[in-house]
This record gives C-alpha cells, sequence and structure tokens, in this order.
C-alpha cells in the first residue's frame, strides 16, 4: 500500500475505525473503476494529513463486506469515530474525496 493507507480485514477494522475520521475504500484488484481511483486516493493521503485511510478488498472479506452491505465497488465508507457518516459508491477524484471530508469531518 502506498503512504499511510492501512490495508484492512476483519481482525484490524474495528480498531481502525474506533477513534478519529477515517475512510475506508472497499475495492477489488480486478476492478477497473477502482484501479483508476487509486491515484486519487493516494493523492488525499498525502493532502488530508488529518483523516485516517484504509483499504478492504472485498475478495476475501466478504463479512466487513456483508456488514457494511457493499454491492459494488469501488464504496467509499466515511466514518467519525466507530460510526458511519457517509458513503459513495463509485469511483471518486481527489476533489470528490476532499468535499466528502470537508461535510462529514
Amino acid at each position: 500500500m502506498a503512504g499511510n493507507i492501512k490495508e484492512l480485514n476483519a481482525n484490524n477494522f474495528d480498531d481502525f475505525i474506533k477513534k478519529g475520521d477515517c475512510i475506508v475504500d472497499f475495492y477489488a484488484d480486478w476492478c477497473g473503476p477502482c484501479k483508476a481511483m487509486a491515484s486519487h486516493f493516494e493523492k488525499a493521503v498525502e493532502k488530508l494529513k488529518d483523516v485516517k485511510f484504509g483499504k478492504i478488498n472485498v475478495d476475501g472479506n466478504q463479512k466487513l463486506t456483508g456488514r457494511f452491505m457493499v454491492m459494488s465497488v469501488p464504496t467509499t465508507i466515511f466514518f467519525k469515530n466507530r460510526e458511519q457518516v457517509d458513503r459513495h459508491t463509485g469511483a471518486m477524484s481527489f476533489e470528490d474525496i476532499r468535499n466528502f471530508c470537508e461535510r462529514n469531518f
């Protein structure tokens, strides 16, 4: 994972979102829009210093995918102190990510 992006799974997910502002990208390696969004997500990591960033590969993490009712990828979910505050399905640009952060955090 580039930059400061945490690879998440069932073992570390709840601890990751427990405190602070977090963005979690549900993605798949085979997903074209996920690949297109990756550079925007990495730019957000560099620019948005007060936010934690994580990624969950939906292949192999079906429990988390089901828990958050992720039906298609990419799905980006925004958490504030463990609570889901917003979500977006589909690829996001850096500006989209920044705007969601400004609105929710």
